[in-house]
């Protein structure tokens, strides 16, 4: 079979590319197509509705630009949109495809982690609201009890580049005082932007208690995927690409992929049109 196919990966905006980075130095062999959607980001205060369609057309524009899997490298897709595109829009329109999302790899590790079921998790509004972390883990674990807390100033903080001042760690601390008293052993960082407040929080929740980033799950996850699913692995070029994509290209996603890639990106517009 020839090998042709890229792996692709989808954010609302910038968060994503912090995912893309792991995924590459665990798997840099491959062809990768990023997709932001930085126009219209963010999408945590979206409703669902639109979520779903903002996201439909996502995964439209990454398999016309030959994609043979895509991850939803954003907590908001994957919470509010992906199980209906799993259970729905592919079997429809793209019949054995595969689409990924973050959530679940997250839940695994946290699965993997926890002695005592007593799981925290700090995500933006419309993650929290989705209740997505929540109802997956209690299909896992019965047992177990999820506590939520919504932080919805660290993504512009961190988009600002301020997240490391004493003003971004006064309003962390309020965020994770929530947990204060609920004897949680664990907790995701359920926003793609939140690994960069990885020690800091850290710090602040002890050494009791398990920190989970998404990128090093994620991309751990996806390799131990490829492994199960040769079938797919087996479409999948290897000449070590990239081509980033934006649909805005302000300078912002230049600025911003620097910060979560760890070197300046260049994309090219993308124009996502109405889904099918």
């Amino acid at each position: 079979m020839t090998r042709s196919k890229a792996v692709g990966v989808f954010d609302s905006g910038f968060g994503g590319l912090a995912i893309l980075k792991e995924i590459q130095k665990k798997l840099p062999q491959y062809n990768y197509v990023y997709l932001g959607d930085t126009a219209r980001t963010p999408y945590g205060t979206r409703s669902r509705e639109t979520v779903y369609e903002f996201t439909k057309q996502a995964v439209d524009f990454l398999f016309a630009h030959n994609c043979g899997l895509i991850i939803f490298a954003c907590n908001t897709a994957s919470a509010e949109a992906l199980r209906k595109i799993q259970k729905e829009y592919l079997p429809k329109h793209y019949p054995g495809k595969r689409v990924l999302g973050v959530i679940v790899p997250a839940l695994e590790e946290a699965e993997r982690h926890t002695k005592n079921h007593r799981i925290g998790v700090i995500a933006t509004e419309g993650t929290v609201a989705s209740n997505a972390f929540v109802s997956e883990f209690k299909k896992r674990d019965p047992q177990a009890r999820i506590f939520q807390q919504a932080c919805p100033l660290l993504v512009p903080l961190v988009e600002a580049g301020e997240h490391k001042t004493p003003v971004a760690k006064l309003i962390l601390r309020k965020y994770l005082d929530a947990f204060h008293n609920k004897n949680i052993d664990t907790l995701i960082l359920g926003c793609t932007h939140y690994g960069h407040l990885e020690k800091e929080i850290s710090t602040m929740m002890g050494k009791r208690v398990k920190v989970i980033s998404e990128g090093p799950v994620v991309a751990e996850k996806l390799k131990e995927y490829l492994v199960q699913h040769q079938e797919i692995e087996s479409t999948l070029a290897r000449n070590k690409k990239t081509i980033f994509y934006s649909t805005d290209l302000g300078d912002r996603f230049k600025k911003l992929g620097k910060l979560f890639f760890g070197r300046s990106v260049d994309p090219l517009l993308a124009q996502l049109e109405t889904s099918k």
